[in-house]
């Protein structure tokens, strides 16, 4: 991170320890509130390991709902943040990953890695970055390939080729009789039930480098926004940070939409939430939509759970019902 003044040093370090105050909050809610039936003070009692001889208990915190809230967590991190950074890029605030067509390209490779027998980690993880850095292509060759920075082209072919991934994904769950996709459907509307501590783990270690990566490339994103000839003259590479940003963000979501399906709109619910009340820079922004994502993210994961009493809807349906309507807003504001 280059230029950095002590007031905006402090700026972050504020913004940051008011938003982990929050994510730790909401995790602290998440775990404690569930359909056991357990009273939250119970529940706290066993997270904090204060609790009595209720294996049982300590077996609904530990191994289903704190694997759980983690996983809401990254994920929702992910995506404020994937969003975050293709905002940058294209300079408008409609962009992220779901309506671009990149996490819908992660999940066709997800689900042929499935289908193909691939272990979660590495395999289908593989396969879904290979899906989303296709799409990425593809939007590129659409887009004329002059230059990413054609906001308004990229948009449009993303809004395609999101519904092209679509088809794809439909043809293939018709087509298949394999037992272990009975419930895709679930699944990709964004399904958070099916969370291993050891997976959580090893995500959360693939997603901390690129979390470092693009805070360090925050400045950059910074410079971008006033367009590419003064981000030249002011000392970036267009071409190699482009590149970076794009690989990095590409492979966070792929990593995730291999663990949790298609969550849309998070990545522009949080940035957009976010860009509002602090302001432009993306040296603030990106710890704040790591933090404020995650927090975001376990609230949609808790009411997906709990506001039904037949069962748990998919967090995807909260997500959207949140983001659909704001999507509606800023494309009327847009074309003032």
């Amino acid at each position: 991170m280059n230029n950095k003044s002590p007031f905006v040093l402090k700026r972050i370090v504020w913004v940051s320890s008011l938003l982990l105050l929050l994510l730790f909050m909401t995790m602290v809610i998440g775990i404690s509130m569930g359909s056991t039936g357990n009273g939250v003070k119970a529940v706290l009692q066993s997270l904090f390991g204060k609790g009595g001889e209720d294996s049982m208990l300590d077996t609904i915190v530990w191994q289903i709902r704190f694997p759980r809230v983690l996983l809401a967590a990254l994920v929702g991190a992910t995506l404020s943040l994937g969003g975050l950074v293709f905002q940058a890029l294209l300079r408008n605030p409609l962009a992220e990953p779901y309506i671009l067509g990149i996490s819908g390209g992660s999940a066709i490779g997800a689900i042929i890695g499935i289908l193909a027998g691939l272990s979660r980690f590495p395999g289908v993880s593989f396969t879904a970055f290979l899906g989303s850095i296709a799409t990425l292509v593809l939007l590129l060759i659409m887009s004329s390939g002059q230059s990413i920075l054609k906001k308004n082209t990229l948009l449009l072919s993303g809004v395609m080729v999101n519904a092209f991934c679509s088809a794809i994904i439909m043809f293939l769950v018709s087509m298949t009789q394999d037992s272990r996709l009975h419930n895709i459907i679930f699944w990709l509307m964004g399904d958070l039930s099916m969370s291993d501590i050891g997976q959580v783990g090893i995500l959360a270690l693939t997603l901390l480098p690129c979390f470092i990566i693009l805070f360090r490339y925050s400045h950059s994103m910074n410079l971008l926004l006033m367009g590419n000839e003064m981000a030249q003259t002011m000392g970036v590479n267009i071409k190699r940070v482009t590149t970076i940003l794009l690989v990095t963000t590409s492979f966070m979501v792929s990593s995730t939409v291999c663990h949790c399906g298609l969550l849309g709109f998070v990545g522009l619910v949080m940035p957009h939430l976010l860009r509002l009340i602090l302001g432009p820079d993306h040296r603030v922004l990106v710890p704040a939509c790591i933090l404020g994502g995650g927090a975001y993210m376990v609230i949609c994961d808790l009411l997906a759970r709990t506001l039904t009493q037949q069962g748990e809807m998919p967090a995807g349906v909260i997500t959207a019902m949140i983001g659909a309507p704001l999507f509606i807003y800023l494309l009327k504001r847009s074309k003032r």
